[in-house]
Order: C-alpha cells, then sequence, then structure tokens
C-alpha cells in the first residue's frame, strides 16, 4: 500500500482507512514462481488523470478551517473577545475595489482572501468569482483588540458594553486610502481600506467607550492612535515593504485611494456587535428601532 502511494499519492478522503483494517487473503494472490508471474498495478486514480480546476475546488477550499493565527494561545475556559463595526461593501462599488485587487495580485504574489485559504491569484482568473469570495462577506471595523476573557467575564461584558454603546446616531463611514498593516508578531501582512474622514471621529469615540469597559475587566486596551480599517487581503509574514510599494504605485498610476480627497467607497454606519467565541451579540441599536 506504501508503494501504491508513493506511486500515485493519496487520493483517499480518509487517510486512515486503508491503515485501520488487516489486508485479506484476497487482496493478492500467492506467487509461486516471482521471476515468471508479475503482479499488476492497480490502475491510478481518476482524480490523477482529470486536470485539476483551481476554481472549481474553491468551495472544499472555503470549507476548510481558517489560516487566521491567535494572537493567544488557546485555554480550555477561554473566550475570544473581539468588539467590531460590521461592513459591508455596496455591491454597485465593488467592480472598482476587484479591479485594484486584481492588479495587486499580480504584483505581490502569496495574497490570501481574509479569513481563508483561497490565494487571490487564483480567483483573479475569474472577477465573478472574486467579488463573490473576496466581497462577498462582511468586514469588520475593529473596536477593540481580540482577547480572551473567562466564562464568568461574558455577561458583565456584554451588558457594560450594551450600557456605554447602546444608542449610536447614525453617521456615514468614508473608506479613502488603501493602506498595509502588520500584525503584532509579524506572521500576518494586510492589504486594507483605512478610513481617514467620514466617520473617524465617532469611530474613535467609540474605541474610547470599548477602552473603557475593557480597563474596567483588567482587559488590554486598544491601540493609542487607532488608525479604523477593514482588511481584505493577507500574506505570511511581514511582506509590507514590497506590498506598500506596489500599493503606492498602483495608487499612483490608477488614481484609486490615494488621497484624502477621494474614497473608494462609502456605507453607512451599521451599529456595533460584540462576538464571544462563536456567540454573537447586537451591542448597539438605533433611536428609531
Amino acid at each position: 500500500m506504501e508503494a501504491l502511494r508513493a506511486s500515485y499519492g493519496d487520493a483517499s478522503s480518509d487517510s486512515d482507512s486503508d491503515f485501520s483494517s488487516p489486508p485479506t487473503k484476497k487482496s493478492i494472490p500467492p506467487v509461486s514462481n516471482p521471476k515468471a508471474e508479475t503482479i499488476a498495478l492497480p490502475p491510478p486514480p481518476l482524480a490523477l488523470l482529470t486536470p485539476s480546476n483551481p476554481l472549481g475546488a474553491l468551495d472544499s477550499m472555503l470549507n476548510g478551517q481558517s489560516s487566521r493565527i491567535r494572537s493567544f494561545p488557546h485555554v480550555q475556559g477561554n473566550y475570544a473577545l473581539h468588539v467590531y463595526i460590521p461592513v459591508n461593501i455596496p455591491p454597485a462599488l465593488k467592480k472598482e475595489v476587484v479591479q485594484f485587487l486584481n492588479r495587486i495580485s499580480l504584483l505581490v504574489p502569496g495574497l490570501h482572501v481574509v479569513d481563508a485559504d483561497v490565494p487571490l491569484d487564483i480567483l483573479c482568473k475569474d472577477d465573478q468569482k472574486l467579488e463573490q469570495v473576496a466581497l462577498g462577506r462582511e468586514f469588520h471595523i475593529s473596536l477593540g483588540r481580540t482577547v480572551p476573557i473567562r466564562v464568568h467575564q461574558i455577561d458583565s461584558v456584554v451588558s457594560m458594553l450594551r450600557q456605554k454603546l447602546q444608542f449610536q446616531k447614525g453617521y456615514w463611514i468614508d473608506f479613502n486610502k488603501w493602506e498595509v498593516f502588520v500584525n503584532d508578531d509579524e506572521t500576518r501582512t494586510f492589504l486594507s481600506l483605512e478610513v481617514l474622514t467620514g466617520g473617524l471621529a465617532e469611530i474613535t469615540k467609540q474605541i474610547q467607550l470599548v477602552n473603557d469597559v475593557y480597563k474596567l475587566h483588567n482587559l488590554p486596551e486598544f491601540y493609542k492612535d487607532p488608525r479604523p480599517h477593514i482588511s481584505l487581503a493577507w500574506a505570511l509574514g511581514d511582506v509590507s515593504d514590497e506590498l506598500k510599494r506596489e500599493v503606492v504605485n498602483e495608487m499612483k498610476r490608477s488614481g484609486v485611494g490615494g488621497s484624502t480627497l477621494k474614497r473608494v467607497f462609502t456605507c453607512k454606519f451599521s451599529g456595533i456587535e460584540c462576538r464571544i467565541g462563536k456567540k454573537t451579540y447586537k451591542i448597539s441599536k438605533f433611536p428609531d428601532e
């Protein structure tokens, strides 16, 4: 069996199944004269004879686990806390974003869709698939660090967040500029859209209110000089110099998202949510709700 795997590769979805049961007597007939008789190898798996289709395999890639790496080790009884503003890119404005991602992916190899193992260069072979997979999802403007909390802190954190952030006035958020960020441990580089004008003052105030709740629970506060943004793609390690260079060059060539006078897209503030483990809590609501 090992020889067959070496010859054809393991095309089985259950790699342990071939080793879990002993071979039967009918599996290989006895050979009286090895020089006179030869045992024919079984035909190779059909999967090896069929050309792979990267775009067709996207569904299975997306259904796998995310490549995101925790900034803290998993501990039994801890739950990851994330407070954020959900953002959806308006359908009418996705085309421009898709075109920019397409061009950048050709210049910087190794970019992937955020929260997935799907390489952008594969998606870019089909603009419709790129728009569907890379942009057809909810993005987040973080209002606090993603940190671990204990189960007994959950009710208190949610209650205090609602107390401070329950009623929020509506406002518009302008995503003005393509920017590059690197996470704290330099394991990921992110291609993002940053908020520089509309909505910046409101988001900054909300971050401070979340900080107040974090402090009361002995949780680390957000960055001293917050830069609200959504991330659309990531690359392994710190490739910020290369990515920034290509992003700046592409912005100059296309004139997209290169100054505070322009914006890539605008969306309306849709409230604040808090995700703890696998459960999502609605934190804020508008007066007319």
